[in-house]
Order: C-alpha cells, then sequence, then structure tokens
C-alpha cells in the first residue's frame, strides 16, 4: 500500500498564510492554516495507507490525530525539502500540502497497478499532490518551486523521466483570501469553512 504524506508548517501567526494578511490578521491566518491543515489530516486518516508521515516544519499540536508519524522537514529550498519527504520513503508514495482542505480520502486512493506517476495540478500554476510509485528525489531536485510554471516542470521532469503519468483533478490551493472563500465553498463542511466562516461573523469581513 501507499505511503501518504503531508509536507507542513507549524501553524504559528506570522509563519503561515502570510498572504491571507490583510485582510485577515496573523494570529486569524494562523487559525485558517490550522484549519486547512486538519482537514487535511483526517483526509488522510480516512484513506486507506501502509504508513501515514507529517512531515514538519515546527512542532506537533493538538490538531495532529493519532496514527501519524512525524519527522521533521530537512533544511533547504522546498524542491529539497520535498525530495526529502520521499528520500525517507521505501515502496509506492503520495505527497500532498496543508494548503488543500477540500482534499478528499476517495482522491489520495491511488493505484500504481498500471502508472508510475500521479500528479495533482494546482489553478495557481503549481502542484497539490506527487506521487511516485518509485520514489527517486532526484525528480524533485532543481525544479524552481513557487512560480507559474511549478507544476509543468515538475510534470515534464517525470514525463522525460519515462514514468507513465497520472493526473488527479486540478484542485485551487488557499493563497489569497478569494481562494479561502472559493475553497470553502467546495467544502462546506469541513472545519476550514467552519472556521472562515466563524472569522467573518466576528469580524464582518
Amino acid at each position: 500500500m501507499t505511503t501518504l504524506l503531508v509536507i507542513a508548517k507549524e501553524p504559528l501567526p506570522g509563519r503561515v498564510k502570510t498572504r491571507l494578511t490583510p485582510p485577515f490578521t496573523p494570529p486569524e491566518a494562523a487559525r485558517l492554516a490550522e484549519a486547512a491543515l486538519a482537514d487535511s489530516l483526517r483526509a488522510v486518516a480516512a484513506a486507506p495507507a501502509r504508513r501515514r508521515v507529517l512531515v514538519l516544519d515546527g512542532a506537533p499540536g493538538p490538531w495532529l490525530p493519532a496514527g501519524f508519524e512525524v519527522v521533521p522537514q530537512r533544511a533547504g529550498g522546498l524542491d529539497e525539502r520535498l525530495a526529502a519527504a520521499f528520500a525517507g520513503c521505501s515502496g509506492p508514495a503520495l505527497l500532498i500540502g496543508m494548503d488543500t482542505p477540500q482534499v478528499t480520502p476517495e482522491l489520495l486512493t491511488v493505484d500504481f497497478a498500471d502508472c508510475d506517476a500521479y500528479f495533482g495540478p494546482a489553478y495557481d500554476g503549481g502542484f497539490w499532490a506527487l506521487g511516485l510509485a518509485e520514489p527517486d528525489p532526484a525528480l524533485l531536485r532543481g525544479v524552481p518551486m513557487s512560480t507559474p510554471t511549478t507544476g509543468a516542470v515538475q510534470r515534464a521532469r517525470l514525463v522525460d523521466a519515462g514514468l507513465r503519468v497520472r493526473d488527479l483533478p486540478r484542485l485551487r490551493d488557499v493563497d489569497t483570501a478569494a481562494d479561502a472563500t472559493a475553497v470553502a465553498g467546495t467544502a462546506p463542511h469541513g472545519m476550514f469553512a467552519a472556521e472562515l466562516a466563524r472569522l467573518g461573523a466576528v469580524t464582518g469581513r
């Protein structure tokens, strides 16, 4: 079975979701980040997996459900940190971030029987999921991250390596306040949507 990886930052004010400020304050943005992370972890917990691993920058908190291994992120750029996450896996692995609280267990239930890689594109040009039947850190190292072409470059890297790639649905990352509203609308029963609604009720936003 697949190892499911979540790469995330501890949801501390000023360290996460800084593009949500303004209109949200740093503590409010951190609460939204915590809710997004909690929803993501809940989806991973409900999906079939051999291992569930949180690759964390920071310390775990009460938002972490049971059943997860926690490993620290390596130093370096995001490409190096993602590569290191895969390097810690033996056998098939699927990695997601904490920016797509609308993810479901069904989306994370992957089968590598007839493909070598899964790729989940994001609307901002990046990617929200990457799966490798045989984890190879070299497939990520050197890919420019956080650009409008990150996803295209990463997918091309997979294809150029001769991998059979299966695409997952395109999802929207939560980066801006507009993203937050749109994503909450697609997953209205999640913790992220509830926190966004609570903040809106309190602040009038």
